[in-house]
């Protein structure tokens, strides 16, 4: 969760460094750096947050018109202030990285026989001694940021500059994102586009492989041949309002109460049109007659929504569906199938996993593939025959909100077109569903409005060190993601199963029961049908000292116990 930001200006960039790196915070971090070109490399570093970067950059006079900015979440090596970024390499080159750096034992190996020295754990400081290596053979700093990425396994997105070459900075992007602010005589760098935006709208979006050269004036961009290219400049239509805090105490509530909006935001195309396979590009409707199953590959909260979507695929088309964990899918022998669609699922646009898990799919035959992604423009999408894009705007906060349920409504509208594709839905069907579609925003505004009486219910579970969700059929990958976001923000133990596991008497899993008067139990009903067969399973565990909170369709708390129940 690193952020990347550097610019080139004929102004002090070091202002500009920091308030881009503080709106990269949501990203998560434990320290922060900045580097910038005035006499030689004059480098800042802290272990925390950004503000006492800020306060040690303004207590030294830090300023420059060329700089490097980072924040790190540690990876290799511990949260230390040596292996902060900015890395200088022999006082004439300062690196910045996001991504991890597969071969750095081996280059780290080779560079120390070379005379290098390491003074971090990290494996970005190898990156700098690379680059300074080749800049000592060719002295060409866009040469040598090529030949070094060429030496290096793994993923990355780099940002670099040299005393040397006061007027460029460098940069390189492998499987992590990174992208070009371009101002008036001016220019950035930056791993998010929030970062750029107090200065420009105006983007271009690196592609894998590529390095870049940027001067106040100029771009050049190299793929990852080495040949010149043009990359597309975007107008970004995010907006800085979007990116503010203004009246919620945290980003994670203001993206909570955001999703109404963007469900809105996201269905309105379906509401005007209905379930046409034109909203998922101009060959959806050939594809989607041809195809006789679907695997969806997505990673974290996006695997959820992809198991939740199972149900609905299978239960209104009647078409098949595999999930995969995207991560793992490229590991295994798998069987292709020309005639599968292939669905990849990724807010970001930017998943290394899910984006390997594509090109994957890609080597064994699969053309047909479907994105669902929130950032237009971003690497799946392009890489992908269809695309279906939510609308859920810049999601700050670090654990998903808006992008999970925006992701369950594409999800669902494209069941829904699948199965009018293939003639199994009715106009009665289909009034029924939009129907529903028009008033999800309004059910998730009435759920959203019980956040004074769940905020009382936290009181009561603050003090549990564990927490088990259940959920029966649909409700069952809900509780998966509940178990993820308790664990995302709370940091606390969280687990979740399929409540017919825990029904019996005597507890499958061991640990369940241990866990005693420490465990909090949430069960998810999914109506009356299948809430029968959850009741033994809730029964059970409240039986077994837990504190326990039921909560059925609709937001409605059935009910809520503490103690054991006989």
């Amino acid at each position: 969760m690193c952020g990347i930001v550097g610019a080139i200006a004929g102004r002090d960039v070091v202002p500009l460094l920091v308030d881009g790196l503080l709106r990269l915070e949501y990203r998560g971090y434990d320290s922060a750096g900045v580097a910038v070109l005035n006499g030689g490399i004059r480098r800042v570093r802290t272990v925390g947050r950004v503000a006492e970067l800020r306060a040690r950059a303004d207590a030294e006079h830090l300023h420059g018109f060329i700089g490097i900015g980072h924040t790190r979440w540690a990876t290799h090596g511990g949260v230390t202030e040596a292996n902060a970024h900015p890395h200088i390499s022999c006082d004439e080159i300062a690196v910045v990285h996001n991504g991890i750096i597969e071969n750095h034992e081996e280059q780290r190996t080779r560079l120390r026989k070379l005379g290098y020295e390491f003074e971090s754990q990290t494996d970005t400081e190898v990156i700098a001694h690379l680059i300074h290596f080749h800049f000592s053979l060719s002295g060409n700093l866009f040469s040598a940021m090529q030949q070094a990425v060429r030496e290096l396994v793994g993923a990355y997105a780099i940002g670099a500059l040299s005393i040397k070459a006061p007027e460029v900075l460098v940069c390189a992007r492998m499987g992590c994102p990174l992208l070009i602010g371009l101002g008036e005589g001016e220019n950035l760098v930056a791993s998010d586009v929030s970062a750029v935006l107090a200065v420009t709208r105006r983007v271009v979006y690196l592609e894998e492989g590529d390095v870049a050269e940027i001067g106040r004036e100029r771009v050049s961009i190299v793929d990852r041949d080495g040949a010149p290219v043009q990359r597309k400049v975007h107008e970004s239509d995010a907006s800085l309002a979007s990116m503010e805090l203004g009246t919620y105490s945290h980003f994670m509530q203001k993206e909570i109460h955001e999703q109404p909006r963007a469900l809105t935001d996201t269905i309105e195309g379906v509401i005007a049109e209905g379930f046409v396979p034109g909203l998922f590009g101009a060959e959806a409707a050939s594809v989607f007659k041809d195809i006789n199953a679907v695997k969806i590959l997505a990673a974290g909260t996006s695997y959820y929504a992809g198991l939740t979507a199972r149900y609905w695929i299978e239960s209104i088309a009647k078409v098949p569906v595999s999930v995969e964990i995207a991560s793992e899918y490229r590991y295994r022998e798998s069987v292709p199938n020309p005639r599968q669609l292939i669905i990849t699922i990724s807010q970001s646009g930017e998943t290394l996993d899910t984006l390997e898990a594509l090109k994957h799919a890609k080597s064994l035959g699969h053309d047909n593939i479907l994105s669902i992604c929130n950032v237009q423009e971003s690497a799946i999408p392009r890489a992908s025959r269809l695309v279906f894009y939510t609308r859920a705007g810049a999601e700050i906060g670090v654990a998903s909100t808006k992008a999970f349920t925006t992701q369950l409504v594409a999800l669902f509208i494209f069941a829904a077109t699948l199965a009018g594709q293939r003639g199994l839905l009715n106009a009665k069907r289909e009034s029924e569903f939009l129907e529903n579609l028009r008033h999800a925003p309004g059910s998730v505004q009435h759920a959203l409005n019980l956040e004074p009486q769940i905020l009382e219910w936290a009181k009561v579970f603050a003090g549990k060190q564990h927490a088990l969700f259940l959920g029966r059929g649909i409700h069952y990958p809900i509780a998966l993601e509940g178990a993820l976001k308790l664990k995302e923000i709370s940091y606390i133990h969280a687990e979740a199963y399929p409540a017919g596991e825990l029904k019996h008497r005597r507890p499958r899993y061991p640990h369940a029961a241990a866990c005693g008067h420490s465990l909090a139990h949430r069960a998810c009903h999914p109506g009356a049908t299948l809430g029968l067969s959850h009741r033994p399973a809730a029964r059970h565990r409240r039986g077994q000292a837990a504190q326990s909170c039921q909560i059925r369709d609709g937001g409605i708390v059935h009910s809520c116990h503490s103690g054991v129940v006989p």
